[in-house]
């Protein structure tokens, strides 16, 4: 057996040609025009998309109107797909009364569903996020911005990439990167293994890191055959590259596809808002938040911070300090994030964290005075 290699840090990503994040794409674009004029939408949406056949299925309670096949098609065509590539069928019910009864009622807006949430920061980045995430996220957004201003017909959409690294005198090391990207029938391996290894070396020097590492790129050989046609997708499949890789603990909810009133998408929103703060006020160097709901309740039923003993202060501190600082009434985090407005579908690809770029409210390092005030710290 070979002598595998520990102690390495994993992480992946994968692109919006992907099949499943095909269908976390056209979940979020159906919530995001249901929400465009019924900020009150009941949402939970989920995309089944195999071979030539994609199902749109799940509970949408709107005043909207929405043509949810046509919405798939906004999304598929701009990837290379015709008309003729897939059949489409869709089978949306509304939600369920005694859910929606849960969840609206004495002028509250609760929970919509139980579930165990969780958020996460580190200082290892700028962003706060774990380094091996950032650059599996990076590799394929250079991937595809390369792609996009390219005149030459080479590549496609479907690519995965995979970030091996571990960590010496405390500095990140590479090990290895594996990357795989649809290519056209006419586009040799020499190819794409020239432009990956380029898209490589450039991420990594944009992160200080040595390029010197293994690697394994299309090493199936041909990848023409991509997407839904090449393997089935579904919704809420790639949970781990929507959160933190493996770093950090995921509840094992589903973000896209649902409305505010489910706490997978909320909570967890809200539990990584209030890790990068902790952070960022360098009350700790890594941070994790456990959120627990119960369906029909505005406020979250347990609450467990753990700083992995980075921090001068207990977590037992650390977590009095949060209730100090955070409100956790769930109609209030929905206003506080704007969760109720139509932006959902551009975090379906590349995560739902560390997007500083896209000015997200759960990014913002607003309780940093808060916090230090509780200590009695002074920046």
């Amino acid at each position: 057996m070979k002598d595998f290699k520990t102690k390495i840090l994993v992480s992946e990503s994968v692109g919006k040609g992907h099949p499943d994040k095909i269908c976390d794409q056209i979940s979020d674009a159906i919530l995001d025009k249901c929400l465009k004029d019924d900020k009150n939408s009941k949402v939970a949406c989920e995309v089944f998309a195999t071979n030539r056949l994609i199902v749109i299925g799940g509970e949408i309670t709107t005043k909207s109107y929405v043509d949810v096949v046509k919405t798939a098609w906004d999304i598929l065509l701009p990837l290379g797909y015709c008309e003729s590539d897939f059949t489409i069928i869709s089978n949306i019910n509304a939600q369920s009364n005694e859910i929606y009864n849960a969840v609206v009622k004495n002028d509250e807006l609760n929970a919509g569903d139980q579930g165990i949430v969780y958020g996460y920061a580190t200082d290892e980045s700028k962003n706060l996020m774990p380094l091996s995430i950032n650059i599996a996220n990076d590799l394929l957004k250079n991937a595809e911005k390369e792609i996009n201003n390219s005149c030459e017909k080479l590549f496609k959409y479907d690519m995965k990439s995979l970030v091996c690294l571990y960590y010496e005198l405390n500095k990140p090391k590479i090990d290895s990167i594996i990357m795989n990207i649809q290519h056209y029938e006419n586009t040799s391996l020499d190819q794409v293994k020239q432009f990956c290894n380029s898209i490589i070396d450039k991420t990594l020097l944009s992160y200080g890191v040595d390029t010197k590492c293994e690697r394994f790129i299309n090493n199936s050989g041909k990848f023409t055959i991509g997407g839904p046609i090449g393997d089935t997708g579904l919704t809420g499949r790639k949970i781990a590259v929507d959160a933190y890789g493996s770093i950090a603990k995921h509840g094992g909810g589903a973000f896209s596809g649902k409305d505010a009133t489910k706490v997978d998408r909320t909570g967890a929103y809200y539990a990584r808002y209030i890790a990068k703060n902790i952070v960022a006020a360098k009350l700790a160097k890594k941070c994790e938040v456990q959120i627990g709901y119960v369906i029909g309740k505005s406020q979250p039923i347990c609450l467990y911070v753990d700083c992995f003993n980075t921090s001068h202060f207990s977590n037992s501190q650390i977590t009095k300090a949060v209730l100090n600082t955070f409100d956790f009434d769930l109609k209030k985090i929905i206003d506080q994030f704007k969760l109720r407005e139509p932006h959902f579908q551009k975090y379906s690809v590349y995560g739902h964290f560390g997007r500083e770029e896209l000015n997200c409210e759960w990014e913002k390092t607003d309780k940093i005075e808060v916090l230090r005030r509780y200590f009695n710290l002074h920046f």
